[in-house]
């Protein structure tokens, strides 16, 4: 039999042990405000209801650049965020190597001022392509991607002045994964902007959540709801039934658009290229689509 002291040892433990049990998380991260952020908080959501661990999300407002959001991570004031991957990004941070939009966000078709679609109604070559200029955010990889296929790029470092030198002519094109624009064009009625209709440009383009280097624990407990998520099928669930990607499936007119394929140097040699069930094929956005389309 138990003595009564050994009786409060077992239960002092036990107490110890339901107290480590429920011991929460704390997940800083800057609150997001566009598309991509929502959907991206979405997932991390959704990963974090698979796993056993409890994490608390406290959204911290401010506009944040990529950049500065960058280094609010690495020097720990912030814990993850979310962003097109490349290279030096992994340098600094930590992936969780799941893509959250299954590689859709390589598909990029352009917003372009509407006066401009008739001079991309000529193009027929990538070399045709290269007389073009397109608009990007200084530290995206996409700018690195661009330059490297020999497409002129303009770089600048706020993402909300991109639709506005769009709108004023300041290049020709702001290509966006075609999830974006849509959206985006909505949040600005007083531009005159819209989807260029028969160009997509292609390449392999890992969207990611981002965490501290030290934080290991947050990385592997991501990455195991991650795929869970996969296996059962509730990441699919969230992707198809978040709003941008229906409006891609039907509004997107990817049987009609004229494709280039383009190199990606800046895709780091980790990235899971040989796990088929994280990217999503073109071909089967197409059936999809003409699957709605049957069914209405």
């Amino acid at each position: 039999m138990l003595t009564i002291k050994r009786l409060i040892g077992v239960i002092a433990v036990l107490t110890t042990c339901n107290f480590a049990t429920a011991e929460t998380n704390l997940i800083k991260v800057n609150q997001a405000k566009d598309a991509n952020g929502k959907y991206a908080m979405a997932m991390v959501e959704l990963a974090l209801s698979k796993i056993n661990r409890k994490y608390e999300i406290q959204n911290i407002p401010g506009e944040l650049t990529q950049s500065r959001n960058i280094k609010e991570v690495e020097s720990g004031n912030l814990d993850i965020m979310w962003a097109a991957t490349n290279i030096e990004i992994e340098q600094q941070l930590a992936p969780v190597r799941i893509p959250l939009y299954r590689g859709l966000l390589g598909h990029r078709i352009f917003i372009i001022h509407p006066d401009s679609q008739s001079k991309f109604d000529t193009v027929k070559t990538f070399d045709d392509l290269k007389k073009f200029t397109f608009g990007q955010g200084r530290t995206w990889a996409d700018s690195q991607i661009l330059e490297a296929n020999g497409l002129n790029v303009v770089k600048v470092s706020k993402y909300e002045s991109l639709f506005f030198m769009v709108d004023g002519a300041r290049f020709d094109a702001f290509p966006r994964g075609v999830q974006e624009p849509i959206g985006e064009i909505a949040k600005y009625p007083n531009l005159n902007l819209s989807i260029e209709k028969r160009i997509m440009l292609v390449y392999r383009m890992p969207f990611y959540v981002f965490c501290n280097k030290a934080n290991r624990q947050l990385v592997e407990d991501l990455e195991e709801g991650f795929n869970k998520a996969i296996a059962d099928g509730s990441f699919d669930n969230v992707f198809y039934n978040d709003p941008t990607v229906k409006d891609v499936l039907e509004n997107v007119n990817f049987d009609d658009r004229l494709v280039f394929e383009l190199r990606n140097p800046t895709l780091p040699a980790d990235t899971p290229i040989d796990r088929p069930e994280l990217w999503l094929d073109i071909n089967k956005i197409k059936a999809r689509k003409q699957q709605s389309v049957s069914l209405h």
